[in-house]
């Protein structure tokens, strides 16, 4: 029990966090079977079967002391049949592990999508209240102009009115 926590607790890959768990967890079964399973689409693998392919036929139909799988080439064929029944489990495996993985990226770019809508709206609001807020002192600053204008215009008259009693007592 302990040593399984122990390979629980370690992170998977670079992009993966240790909280993610597989199908099979992280442990070297199922990154080895993944690792494998991937091999299986490869070139090179291909080129490598098919050269094994055609030397298994080339010896045992040419060479008669080395005629193991005599044609149908039974033997050959039970070594494909194992190979399949090996070989799709752990390509399903591979593709569980790698939906796991997206799943989890997927989340974590929705998450951050949420957080930048979140500051988004943060920064938007803000915005708001300050264009609010500029908005009341262009309205004060107006009412203000405003006021002066008035009061110097009472200003004006009331200096005409004292400037012509002035006057009319001289």
């Amino acid at each position: 029990m302990i040593a399984r926590s122990a390979v629980r607790a370690r992170p998977y890959s670079r992009s993966v966090s240790a909280e993610h768990h597989g199908a099979f967890g992280q442990d070297a079964f199922g990154r080895g079977a993944e690792k494998t399973a991937r091999f299986f689409g490869t070139p090179q693998y291909i080129l490598g079967q098919t050269i094994a392919v055609v030397l298994w036929i080339a010896l045992n139909s040419l060479a008669l002391s080395f005629d193991w799988d005599p044609y149908p080439f039974i033997l050959l064929n039970l070594a494909f049949s194992t190979q399949a029944a090996y070989a799709a489990p752990l390509i399903l495996l591979a593709q569980t592990r790698q939906a796991d993985r997206d799943k989890m990226i997927e989340e974590r770019t929705e998450r951050h999508r949420e957080e930048e809508t979140h500051e988004g709206e943060r920064r938007v609001s803000a915005i708001k209240a300050e264009t609010d807020r500029l908005s009341r002192l262009l309205e004060s600053n107006t009412d203000l102009t405003r006021q002066d204008k008035e009061l110097t215009e009472q200003i004006a008259a009331l200096t005409k009115e004292i400037h012509a009693l002035l006057v009319k007592r001289h």
